[in-house]
């Protein structure tokens, strides 16, 4: 019975060490978290960002099968994607979001090869758990799907996010 086979389940897993909700109520406390860190994927072509825990270790969905290289050329004619790190921290007021940093990458899947790198990817991830917002330099179409994911997940968490976040992902119309 103990060598039973159980089908793998799909399901983001993050290691969180303290209670995520701190005693809040609500939707969505907490379910963005690695000590409150967690990685949204932005599919540009396809307008989606989601929350993918594998990229944690570099294995999330969009990841896996994927040999990367710091060669642009190698995966040439790919889709784009940025890897956001989403930190969450809290004030008086509640849960925000303190640091959210984004990474370029390239995915071409027909020829099982991408473009990251990894050191950028790691050095990001560690700016936005010291609380520090990298987005402005995105293109216009991606700042929006990641500002309207942040206030879709929880708006309260962006109404207390720090200024600087909204201005970064504000794209000025022509």
């Amino acid at each position: 019975m103990a060598n039973e086979e159980k089908p793998k389940q799909k399901i983001g897993f993050t290691i969180i060490k303290n209670d995520p909700t701190d005693g809040h109520k609500g939707f969505g406390i907490g379910s963005l978290s690695l000590e409150n860190v967690s990685p949204v994927i932005i599919d540009v072509e396809e307008d989606v960002a989601r929350i993918e825990i594998g990229a944690m270790h570099a294995r999330s969905d969009t990841e896996k099968g994927i040999k990367f290289t710091t060669n642009r050329e190698d995966s040439e004619g790919g889709k784009p994607y940025w890897l956001v790190w989403v930190t969450i921290d809290y004030k008086a007021e509640g849960p925000y979001y303190a640091g959210v940093t984004a990474c370029e990458m390239v995915v071409n899947r027909e020829k099982r090869r991408g473009y990251k790198l990894l050191a950028d990817h790691v050095n990001r991830m560690d700016k936005s758990m010291k609380r520090h917002i990298m987005v402005d330099f995105m293109d216009d179409r991606s700042k929006n799907i990641l500002s309207d994911f942040l206030q879709t997940h929880n708006h309260e968490m962006w109404e207390r996010s720090d200024e600087k976040l909204h201005n970064d992902l504000a794209v000025t119309s022509n």
